[in-house]
């Protein structure tokens, strides 16, 4: 039974507890109105998709935080993380492919 409750007590460690969660709470909801601001904004002046690339990154700090802390990967083991790693490239990849479509299409109708 006492061994039990150090084991436990152990794990508790591991996390960043109450305080730590708030805070990253507070990165997320920071980060929500940053997308907002980013939505309001004009960047076409810098390239075409400036917007949605600010936007991507900004959602992709947030779910970095939201994997690592809320689901506890940052305490995992090796395997862990390297399954949550290949989502990470997968992802990337797919992006890369949405990204390249997307800046490669016409902007008239039907390519007119």
């Amino acid at each position: 039974m006492a061994e039990h409750h150090i084991e436990h007590t152990e794990a508790q460690k591991e996390h960043i507890g109450i305080p730590g969660y708030f805070g990253v709470f507070g990165i997320l909801v920071v980060g929500t109105i940053l997308t907002y601001w980013t939505a309001t904004l004009d960047l076409d002046w810098i390239f075409p998709g400036a917007n949605t690339l600010l936007a991507l990154l900004i959602a992709f700090t947030k779910m970095t935080f939201v994997i690592l802390f809320f689901m506890h990967v940052y305490w995992q083991s090796k395997l862990i993380w390297l399954s949550a790693v290949a989502g990470f490239f997968w992802m990337a990849i797919m992006f890369a492919y949405t990204m390249q479509d997307y800046l490669t299409r016409s902007t008239g109708v039907f390519g007119h």
